[in-house]
């Protein structure tokens, strides 16, 4: 499964501190566990990450809510 595919899984997500010092990111599914740590530079890292993709996916959903020349009415 890439990243642009849509997918019947459902899962938790949570995201904390460890007593170690680690951000803890945690998915949880049916049937699966995935507790994934990370230094905290790395999870700042990620974060930025998160904030990239998330302004490339409003401008995606800005660009396709606007009709395109071809989608105009002509009259």
């Amino acid at each position: 499964m890439g990243i642009d595919k849509e997918s019947e899984l459902a899962a938790n997500l949570q995201i904390g501190p460890t007593s170690l010092g680690m951000v803890r990111i945690y998915v949880e599914g049916e049937g699966f566990d995935l507790p994934m740590d990370f230094d905290p530079d790395e999870a700042e890292e990620i974060a930025e990450e998160i904030r990239a993709a998330a302004a490339q996916a409003r401008a995606i959903g800005e660009k396709a809510a606007k009709p395109g020349k071809k989608d105009r009415p002509r009259g």
